[in-house]
């Protein structure tokens, strides 16, 4: 439900109003008091949230959100449709509705949804293709290119019109994430919004110049909300956690999202979160990133 909650109610990662994003870009908006009340219900008793979500075990923080965000829409009354495939022929996908919205009698509204962690290496600016994956596996830049160019269009496909409901009549990303800059970093970027979710990131070697002392390492379907329960059995301090993520470093090197954190009775909660990184990341992240300018793909 927490996860839900803040799908809903944190800050659009994108702004709508940037001329940058040429009205494409959708946002859930001030949560109204009606919603507020299904949500508290929810947290009381969140049977139908676990029966919508079903048996099966998680892995893709994506598809998680996606699937919580599909029972919001159903329960608005608005979802015609989710997770639509779209094939040419039977070996051709053409590409996949993420939600399609009650537009009025007439159409309906494609969102494409994305949940999405990027760190900023190097300079801001409107560099978008300067705030990469963890895992340096994409870009917010490539991202938005992706989703203007290829998934906003989808509906216009001619293998699309068969199976619509009704025609698309608007397209548009919904983007909620967390951005993450080098500690003590906070600059602002044109086209972002400028309160949306942000922590730090460092590598594993900078680690003792963090004040905190008590942390948290948050698996990937807790990195939505920020962290708060009535318990928690891995606080780690600083030496543990520094011995921790050394180990996992060596297996892997995937940086690993961590959750300073507030420890009193009967609560924990998140004060602060970031990305610890293995010590040569900022390394490999300027060689992908000179790789991909060479290939024209800055925004």
């Amino acid at each position: 439900m927490r996860a839900l909650a803040w799908l809903l109610d944190s800050p659009d990662l994108l702004d709508a109003d940037a001329p940058h994003w040429q009205g494409r870009i959708a946002t859930t908006g001030p949560v109204t008091p009606e919603v507020d009340a299904r949500l508290r219900a929810l947290d009381h008793d969140p049977a139908e949230l676990d029966a919508a979500l079903g048996p099966r075990v998680y892995t893709r923080l994506g598809l998680y959100a996606e699937k919580l965000m599909a029972f919001y829409f159903q329960q608005q009354g608005r979802l015609l449709a989710h997770g639509l495939q779209i094939r040419a022929s039977r070996n051709d996908t053409v590409g996949e509705f993420d939600f399609l919205l009650d537009a009025g009698p007439d159409g309906a509204e494609h969102i494409e949804f994305a949940t999405k962690f990027y760190l900023l290496q190097g300079e801001a600016g409107d560099r978008f293709d300067a705030l990469v994956g963890p895992n340096l596996a994409d870009s917010l830049g490539a991202k938005m290119r992706k989703i203007f160019e290829r998934q906003l269009e989808l509906g216009a496909h001619p293998a699309a019109q068969a199976l619509l409901p009704r025609p698309v009549v608007r397209a548009r990303a919904l983007v909620k994430g967390w951005l993450f800059y080098p500690a003590g970093s906070w600059p602002a970027m044109s086209g972002v919004t400028a309160g949306h979710c942000r922590g730090f990131w460092c590598a594993l070697e900078e680690l003792d110049t963090l004040g905190a002392d008590a942390f948290l390492v948050l698996p990937k379907l807790q990195w939505l909300a920020p962290f708060r329960a009535a318990q928690a059995d891995a606080i780690l301090n600083r030496a543990q956690l520094h011995a921790e993520l050394e180990a996992r470093f060596e297996s892997s090197p995937s940086p690993v999202l961590v959750a300073s954190v507030r420890a009193e009775p009967g609560c924990v909660e998140e004060v602060e979160r970031g990305f610890i990184v293995p010590n040569d990341w900022r390394a490999r992240a300027e060689a992908r990133r000179a790789q991909d300018t060479t290939r024209n793909i800055v925004w």
